[in-house]
């Protein structure tokens, strides 16, 4: 009996072996069934998925703010502008860059005024203001929205009461999205939707980052801001809500520069002459705001159900936001109501890949689905890529061998294998710097005597960023030299480039200065080996949002450079969110950050260091995250900010880079050159770092996906059938004692039998 119970133990486990067995055979052997063994096997996603014009792709931290008058971050706005469209755009395919109509008929109309709002020319004496003209293509739609929906002339969901609840056909615990509601509705574009969305930016209390920077410039709205802010705080103090849910209407107040003209005209008056104005026209703080959508989303019961503006989009661009779920996946569903735009049918440079242009005059977008899944490591997210589950991936350190080969001359090609899997690759320098920033209002860091001057350039030698290039971004970056990234008016390569306080140009090349060099400036900073004037180390404090496994090796190098000048660095990892919340509150002293271009103009770089939008200067809703605020400086920008390009403009800018090289507010860190891998089924990918509405362009080809898939995630079976074989070799000589043990207790039974 025990053998027999051993045995059985044995033979169950075998027998389901087995039969897994014969379920791979079968999936691998038959062709018309391999899809569907690939995706029970590994595949993350279902087939029906796969086989759709879906595109899979990550993020890394989830975001925090979906409201476009909050928003400024690249993670959020890669969500965002595929949802919200802002008066203009870039053109996806020519260089250099060129603005276009998005939901206008034409660009912009400007004219020049007097102080008497007559016409002038631009060049007059007299010229005080410029004011643009916007007319708006008509039959552009919100995608539905409960906001929208009327009975009657009388909106269904403006009013949400438990009387009200008990009408809804389903249970108002079942609604997690507001497209659970019962009834959706659309509603046309217009002008008013973009003159809306000023004016809440204008409200103080919605914390617009920008407000500051367009305070000087729209007519009007530094008074209206004034104004409207006060009252919104006494009719907020008096209502006894908190802002998420207490609506201010603000359709019947007016700033005086901003008007509607009629249902698709409006227009904007600035002060002077701004040619950058344009450029902010693309961004998403001026994307349409229907009134209806703010009021609807101040509703109690939909605030406590975290139904916001912040976390459910409203928008009339390609995509829809479908799934909110930013611990695990986001995802875009294809606009049913987006108006009429096409792919461009011009615009590529002749050396350029004339495949771009397949896809010429066809109506977008291309792509149904869009899915965002959360990946906060970078080898997970490389594998997936690898095995076809994502259609594009950046490089990280670990994974750039296995994708890129370089050149003696510092080129770049892929390696083999990513030639053999079909992977292509772009690059290019970005408008972009990675900064390590001192918060100037911090009493050991900041400040503006030469002493603590020369702290900070001490720190910035140090800090040797071409190490950090060469060690954590194989190579993919140049160490900055001041506030302006290559590629944009007003940066200077070469020995006129340089920074004289932490480099020195020998041998017709920069070189980093010494230590030693440092380790003086220190000395004279007051801290001589490192210590203060009571013998201790100085110790400063590093805030960062790197907390996953992949940042320690780099924060790890950050204490070590510090360390060569005797300094103690103590570093403090945060999520994201709470970094963010702490550099704009001014209770960081050391952090790193960075800035993509926003439009190609150093006036979006120089103002992160201009005065007046510092955090502690703007209630922490400030772009100026170092507090920097130099009055000569100051002085500078906004001088420079509305003169056109030309020499003139080129010398202030110079005088500008010298002050703040020499106060060093910034190690000013790294300007990175991207590398993105994608496969070769993902059609038009093209380089546009100032657009961010680029999903519309791209298009899949779903068969080469789904054979490359099936091909890079074949079952492997044959371990199974070795396991098969021990197991039978292992459980013979258990079976031959079975035997051998039931013929000894058979055969005395068959002789009693024969007496």
């Amino acid at each position: 009996m025990k053998a027999g119970l051993i045995i059985n133990k044995w033979i169950m486990p075998l027998a389901v072996l087995a039969l897994s067995m014969q379920t791979v055979s079968a999936a691998v052997e038959n062709p018309s069934q391999t899809m569907q063994s690939a995706a029970s096997w590994n595949s993350p996603y279902p087939e029906d998925v796969i086989a759709e014009q879906t595109l899979f792709s990550a993020f890394g931290s989830p975001p925090k703010h979906l409201d476009p008058v909050v928003s400024y971050n690249s993670n959020e706005w890669a969500i965002l502008s595929q949802i919200y469209e802002p008066p203009l755009q870039y053109h996806y395919l020519k260089r250099p860059y060129q603005l276009e109509p998005l939901t206008l008929k034409a660009m912009p109309t400007v004219s020049y005024l007097d102080k008497n709002l007559q016409s002038v020319k631009v060049n007059s004496k007299k010229m005080v203001y410029s004011e643009y003209l916007f007319e708006l293509e008509p039959d552009v739609f919100y995608k539905s929205h409960p906001a929208f929906a009327k009975k009657a002339d009388q909106y269904l969901y403006h009013d949400l009461t438990d009387t009200r609840l008990e009408q809804f056909s389903k249970p108002w615990q079942s609604i997690k999205s507001v497209y659970d509601f019962d009834q959706l509705q659309s509603r046309e574009l217009i002008a008013a939707d973009y003159v809306y969305a000023i004016k809440r930016m204008a409200l103080r209390q919605n914390h617009s980052p920008v407000l500051d920077s367009m305070l000087p410039y729209i007519v009007g709205l530094q008074e209206f801001s004034e104004t409207q802010t006060k009252l919104y705080q006494q009719q907020l103090k008096a209502s006894g809500k908190n802002s998420k849910s207490l609506y201010y209407d603000l359709t019947n107040v007016q700033i005086s520069g901003v008007k509607v003209i009629d249902k698709y005209r409006f227009s904007i008056r600035v002060n002077g002459v701004y040619p950058q104005f344009l450029y902010w026209l693309t961004m998403n703080f001026f994307a349409p705001i229907p009134w209806e959508a703010d009021k609807f989303y101040k509703q109690q019961l939909l605030v406590e159900k975290n139904l916001t503006l912040d976390t459910s989009p409203v928008g009339t661009g390609p995509y829809y936001l479908a799934e909110n779920n930013p611990n695990q996946r986001m995802r875009l569903l294809k606009n049913p109501q987006f108006h009429q735009e096409f792919y461009p049918s011009d615009g590529l440079a002749d050396d350029a890949d004339q495949a771009l242009l397949d896809d010429a005059g066809k109506k977008l977008p291309f792509i149904n689905e869009v899915i965002y899944s959360l990946e906060k490591e970078n080898v997970p997210l490389w594998n997936k890529f690898l095995q076809g589950y994502y259609d594009a991936s950046g490089v990280s350190s670990d994974s750039f061998d296995q994708a890129v080969k370089v050149s003696a001359g510092g080129n770049m090609r892929l390696t083999e294998v990513m030639q053999q899997k079909g992977i292509q690759f772009l690059s290019q320098v970005q408008p972009t710097i990675y900064y390590f920033g001192f918060n100037m209002a911090d009493p050991v860091v900041g400040g503006y005597s030469v002493k603590q001057q020369k702290l900070r350039q001490a720190i910035s030698i140090a800090l040797n960023f071409e190490e950090y290039i060469s060690i954590f971004m194989n190579g993919r970056g140049v160490a900055a030299q001041g506030p302006i990234p290559p590629g944009i008016t007003g940066y200077r390569d070469g020995k006129e480039g340089v920074n004289p306080y932490v480099y020195e140009w020998k041998e017709n090349r920069q070189q980093r200065r010494s230590i030693e060099q440092a380790k003086q400036l220190l000395k004279d900073a007051g801290y001589e080996n490192g210590l203060n004037a009571d013998g201790e180390a100085l110790t400063l404090y590093y805030d960062t949002a790197a907390t996953g496994p992949d940042s320690q090796a780099q924060l790890s190098w950050y204490r070590k450079q510090l360390a060569k000048l005797g300094i103690n660095l103590v570093i403090r990892a945060t999520d994201y969110n709470r970094f963010q919340d702490k550099v704009r509150g001014a209770k960081v002293q050391l952090f790193s950050w960075g800035w993509n271009a926003d439009y190609p103009d150093p006036e979006n770089f120089l103002f992160l260091l201009y005065g007046a939008n510092a955090t502690i200067n703007t209630n922490g809703s400030g772009i100026n995250s170092a507090n920097y605020d130099n009055p000569e400086f100051n002085k500078l920008f906004k001088r420079m900010k509305n003169m056109a390009n030309g020499a003139e403009r080129e010398e202030v800018i110079k005088k500008m880079i010298a002050i703040v090289q020499k106060d060093a507010p910034w190690a000013w860190g790294i300007n990175p050159k991207s590398l993105t891998l994608y496969h070769g089924w993902l059609k038009n990918v093209w380089p546009n770092a100032l657009a961010n509405n680029t999903i519309k362009y791209r298009r899949i080809d779903t068969e080469q996906r789904l054979l490359a898939q099936q091909q890079w995630n074949k079952p492997v079976v044959w371990p199974l059938w070795l396991l098969l074989a021990l197991l039978l070799i292992s459980i013979w000589p258990l079976f031959r004692a079975y035997q051998k043990r039931q013929a000894e207790v058979i055969k005395p039974q068959t002789d009693q039998g024969g007496y």
